[in-house]
């Protein structure tokens, strides 16, 4: 099962990227970009629903006149959690209390004989001590190792879209929000199953090659909007785990389509920028939003 996106948007969104550094890839060429976005809107209220990419190569152009123009109609951002670059030590303690404990396997048990050479080799690059992953739920050292990967591929979470956002309305002085919290985020992954926990472990040692390829794939289809295509890879990574998909997408969509509703009750206009996955294919926010009644039309 290819899970790369699922580790690498959890890496970035639980505030990892800041702690794995690494190179820096080439400037990738980029297309002409038209990344999808929908509105939501009635007499005194507009929300637009925007789907990210969290991670990219450096100097990506991405933004189109139609965001540009939504950006700028829109009063305040909303993202998926809030990350404090400046200041992870709240983040890290909660990193440590929830993803650390004693008397777990040794990391090199959780996986399949034939994978440990794997593990092994991912561990060793990582420059941590194997008691280290030792110490940690299966979950966390796979959001740690899928870091060693992504310094080879040169793509940074600073780079990401949310970023990009957030910047832009702190410069303006327009607030902005999350639907969830750290502990949140970090509470999707450790209520995992540990059989779930160990499939994202065995993904998260994938070689890098392998990750590049689909992280390319991927980008091309958020770069032109393609949802058809987001959801047939999202469909296809979470066909074998009907748990990992009910978690960390069927859930939280669910949860945000009735914020949005709420939302609604409220006049003004904001930004709603999620994961592209959440808005892509069956159960989607929008779906889900167009269920409950709701007019959902496609911008861009």
């Amino acid at each position: 099962m290819r899970l790369f996106h699922w580790l690498r948007r959890g890496m970035t969104t639980l505030g990892l990227a800041a702690m794995a550094g690494g190179a820096t890839a080439a400037t990738a060429p980029s297309p002409v970009a038209r990344p999808a976005l929908w509105r939501v809107a009635d007499a005194d209220t507009t929300i637009y629903l925007f789907g990210t990419i969290h991670m990219l190569p450096p100097n990506y152009a991405w933004r189109s006149a139609a965001l540009d123009k939504a950006l700028a109609k829109s009063d305040g951002l909303v993202v998926e959690t809030k990350i404090d670059q400046s200041n992870l030590r709240e983040f890290q303690a909660a990193f440590s209390r929830l993803g650390t404990r004693p008397g777990l396997p040794p990391i090199l048990d959780r996986v399949a004989p034939e994978k440990r050479g794997a593990l092994s080799a991912a561990i060793a690059k990582s420059g941590r001590p194997v008691a280290e992953y030792d110490r940690m739920e299966t979950w966390a050292a796979a959001l740690v190792l899928v870091t060693v990967q992504l310094k080879t591929l040169g793509i940074d979470g600073d780079n990401g879209v949310e970023n990009s956002l957030r910047t832009t309305f702190a410069g303006t002085g327009k607030p902005i929000g999350e639907l969830e919290s750290n502990t949140e985020q970090l509470g999707f992954f450790d209520q995992l199953s540990e059989s779930s926990q160990r499939v994202l472990l065995e993904g998260s040692i994938d070689q890098p090659e392998a990750m590049r390829g689909q992280f390319d794939d991927m980008l091309r289809a958020w770069t032109r909007g393609d949802t058809k295509a987001i959801a047939k890879s999202f469909n296809a990574e979470m066909r074998d785990s009907p748990e990992l998909r009910d978690a960390l997408l069927a859930r939280r969509n669910a949860n945000w389509a009735g914020w949005v509703e709420r939302r609604m009750a409220q006049p003004g206009s904001v930004m709603v920028a999620v994961g592209a996955g959440h808005l892509a294919g069956d159960d989607s926010v929008q779906d889900m939003l167009k269920r409950r009644g709701y007019r959902v039309t496609r911008v861009q």
